[in-house]
């Protein structure tokens, strides 16, 4: 059965229910227009961690794939400056833009707070290492260990 607008809900702490709402009464019988699913799961603990975790793990996994990775937003001057400073040096970074992607965006900015990123953005990653935001990154750019670093995660060669 295809289930449009699909919704999973708790009933208790081993069994979901997952509700389904068709828009098309005509094409259904009416007993079906409501459909309820019970999924009896035993290892809920493991699968509800497993949905919490899964931003963070995005975005340790999007924070590997580079040797610099900055999560930032289009509207953020400090991101603006922070990029500026990465593209003089001769990085290519891997640059999100959270506000381009509207459900992906908030997650992600809500596991990289959870990390220990205030404010969310710009977050920076050097060598899959999270080095901070702006005044991180000013601070080893001005005690000259910026471009170590940087050289160290492969980012640049010179």
């Amino acid at each position: 059965m295809y289930l449009n607008n699909a919704t999973l809900s708790s009933i208790n702490n081993s069994t979901f229910k997952l509700h389904s709402h068709h828009r098309s009464s005509e094409t259904l019988p009416s007993f079906l227009y409501y459909s309820y699913i019970q999924i009896k799961l035993p290892i809920t603990r493991r699968f509800i961690s497993y949905i919490s975790k899964q931003p963070n793990e995005r975005v340790t996994r999007l924070a590997s794939q580079r040797a610099v990775v900055i999560f930032s937003k289009t509207t953020c001057c400090m991101s603006h400056t922070v990029k500026t400073l990465f593209y003089d040096l001769g990085v290519n970074p891997s640059v999100h833009e959270l506000d381009q992607e509207p459900r992906a965006g908030k997650e992600i900015e809500k596991a990289l707070i959870s990390l220990g990123c205030n404010p969310s953005v710009p977050a920076i990653f050097i060598g899959g290492k999270l080095v901070g935001g702006v005044s991180e990154v000013m601070t080893l750019h001005l005690s000259c260990s910026l471009v170590p670093l940087l050289k160290q995660a492969g980012a640049i060669w010179l």
